[in-house]
């Protein structure tokens, strides 16, 4: 049976733009406008993967609303904020209510399916049993790669499909520098620099409310991020 995807948006050409290249992916997509006709049709039927946008029309932050409605049905469904709005303030809101993912419209579809494919990766694999394959500890941290879950001294994080890649790339190799580049590629992502800060900065602050302590994320100047177990500066 093929994956349900619904998208919400509310300019019609990028709505149906992205509904095309998923159809031809073999997904079935339904598409809407508004808040309210999404939310009249999820009540029925939820999908199996919501793309939301968050300004819908004159309401600013509608996204946002539907994203927190759909979370309060379902605490498992996959949520993607697609956005033009890229700033910390919308990026951290978005993931904090309850978002798996947030991307701005500047993401190739190629991107953007591939992280279709890797939400619904995770989702699939947190039915299946667990691998010892599967799995990368690395000091305090354990990485299960099939259900993209991270502990750090036994507590969960709270992580995106972006954030998984970034700290999977760093520490599968302790020790060595990962530049921009690199770790753009191990994500999926494409996105200029300042934009990669940023989520290492999220990341921080994830291990940090668990771990005040944390400090194996170090940055390299000049050359780029590397995963230090001893999380001291050489």
């Amino acid at each position: 049976m093929s994956k349900r995807i619904a998208i919400v948006e509310d300019d019609d050409a990028i709505r149906e733009n992205y509904a095309d290249v998923l159809r031809m992916q073999g997904y079935h997509v339904q598409s809407f406008a508004t808040r309210h006709s999404a939310e009249s049709a999820f009540s029925v039927r939820l999908p199996h993967l919501v793309i939301l946008d968050i300004g819908l029309h004159q309401d600013y932050n509608a996204g946002f609303e539907l994203c927190q409605w759909l979370r309060a049905k379902s605490s498992t469904l996959p949520i993607i904020f697609l956005t033009a709005r890229d700033n910390d303030v919308d990026t951290v809101s978005g993931l904090r209510i309850g978002a798996d993912d947030y991307l701005t419209k500047d993401i190739s579809l190629p991107h953007l399916s591939a992280r279709i494919a890797a939400l619904f990766r995770r989702q699939d694999a947190q039915n299946k049993p667990p691998s010892e394959d599967n799995f990368i500890s690395c000091g305090d941290l354990l990485i299960d790669s099939q259900k993209m879950t991270v502990q750090w001294r036994h507590q969960y994080l709270e992580l995106t499909v972006t954030e998984f890649w970034m700290v999977f790339a760093l520490a599968k190799s302790p020790g060595h520098v990962k530049n921009r580049q690199q770790l753009m590629q191990d994500s999926q992502i494409f996105v200029d620099d300042s934009t990669i800060t940023s989520h290492v900065k999220r990341i921080r602050r994830k291990f940090t409310q668990l771990d005040k302590s944390f400090n194996c994320i170090e940055t390299v100047y000049g050359m780029g991020y590397r995963w230090n177990n001893s999380g001291e500066i050489e």
